[in-house]
């Protein structure tokens, strides 16, 4: 009987380490398919011939540790809420001020919604990328970023130059202005800026994003720009960089040579102007225009002046984080200290929002 137990007992001790191994086997088994297909997915990602399947992009943006990426986070979240209230402000202001109701502040109120827009199409992203582990921006998101932000890019330069032909307007046919300066005139101007800036890049942008992206996935920058991108392309394509490269300057180039005519122009005018007094009011009514294109072109030619050459990563985010953030930050600023029509306006704006404020907790 003894001799009976013992041997069911040395029985089921070799069956459970038979189980034992074949749990183990299966586990390998498991292991080692996981890994193949692992495997096969990173050589799908990196393999020319598979490139489209790639759904997405990594946008690196500014890499630090985490407690880093929160306080990017915070400074970024400041910095685009007061762009938002300060160009709404001046918005506001034009509207409800009727005495800026002519085509300078008129532009200057459509300048700022565009500000508001042009910084809306890469912050939020950036934003959501801080708080992100994997930073992904899919395939048809990079490319719309990549549409909406040159268009407007574009759509400012425009605005610039017409905004420097309406001071040109007003310093050297200041007896033709109210009527050569219209409302109807500054409507049309203001619906050509938007449609030019919006119609430029459809075609190279479509262009780029119909070619094959292969190997790693990664653009060392905070948005989508076309450098890092062409750089992911899989063969290099010399007409399609023949085409961006003529296309994308023009919308800087053109402007700027009429904003540069203009100004040439009104320095001229004002050269003649005898009085001291005379000179400095015309110099002032231009100045805030002026220091804007400074700062916006003096960084955007920088970058896009020539669209195919090569910058070092951390130059290329900190000059198009310049232009694109700290530029729209800095408008309102600029055109309210130097503009005592707007001003005024502002501190009005700002009186009605006291009193409301006022009346709405003793209310309460």
């Amino acid at each position: 009987m003894i001799i009976n137990q013992t041997v069911h007992l040395v029985h089921n001790i070799d069956e459970k380490e038979k189980d034992d191994e074949d749990e183990e086997e299966d586990e390998e088994e498991a292991c080692l398919s996981m890994m193949a297909k692992t495997h096969s997915q990173m050589k799908t990602l990196s393999s020319p011939s598979n490139s489209t399947t790639i759904s997405g992009f990594i946008l690196l943006g500014f890499p630090c540790p985490r407690e880093g990426q929160i306080l990017l986070f915070v400074l970024f979240f400041v910095v685009y809420l007061l762009t938002l209230m300060g160009n709404a402000s001046i918005i506001c202001a034009v509207r409800w001020d009727q005495r800026l109701h002519t085509p300078m502040y008129l532009l200057l109120a459509n300048f700022s919604f565009l500000e508001i827009w042009y910084v809306t199409s890469t912050v939020p992203n950036m934003l959501a990328n801080f708080l992100s582990d994997t930073k992904v921006i899919s395939f048809s998101g990079c490319f719309l970023q990549f549409y909406f932000f040159f268009s407007l890019g574009s759509t400012e330069c425009f605005f610039l130059a017409v905004m420097a032909f309406d001071r040109y307007l007003a310093i050297c046919r200041p007896l033709h202005y109210p009527a050569l300066m219209t409302g109807h005139l500054c409507n049309i101007l203001v619906i050509t800026c938007w449609v030019l800036g919006f119609l430029w890049f459809p075609v190279p942008i479509i262009i780029i994003s119909q070619m094959s992206f292969c190997g790693s996935r990664i653009i060392d920058h905070f948005l989508c720009d076309p450098g890092p991108l062409l750089s992911l392309t899989c063969q290099k394509d010399p007409m399609v960089e023949l085409i961006f490269s003529i296309l994308s300057p023009l919308p800087l180039i053109i402007p700027f040579l009429f904003i540069m005519g203009s100004y040439a122009l009104v320095l001229i005018a004002v050269l003649k102007v005898p009085s001291a007094s005379g000179k400095r009011k015309a110099f002032s009514t231009c100045g805030s225009h002026l220091a804007v294109v400074a700062l916006f072109y003096g960084s955007v030619l920088v970058m896009y002046g020539s669209p195919t050459s090569e910058h070092e990563a951390g130059m290329q985010k900190l000059v198009t984080l310049f232009y694109s953030v700290l530029t729209p930050l800095l408008n309102p600023v600029i055109y309210s200290l130097r503009n005592k029509h707007m001003k005024t306006a502002l501190k009005k704006i700002l009186g009605e929002i006291k009193i409301w404020l006022s009346k709405k907790i003793l209310g309460n």
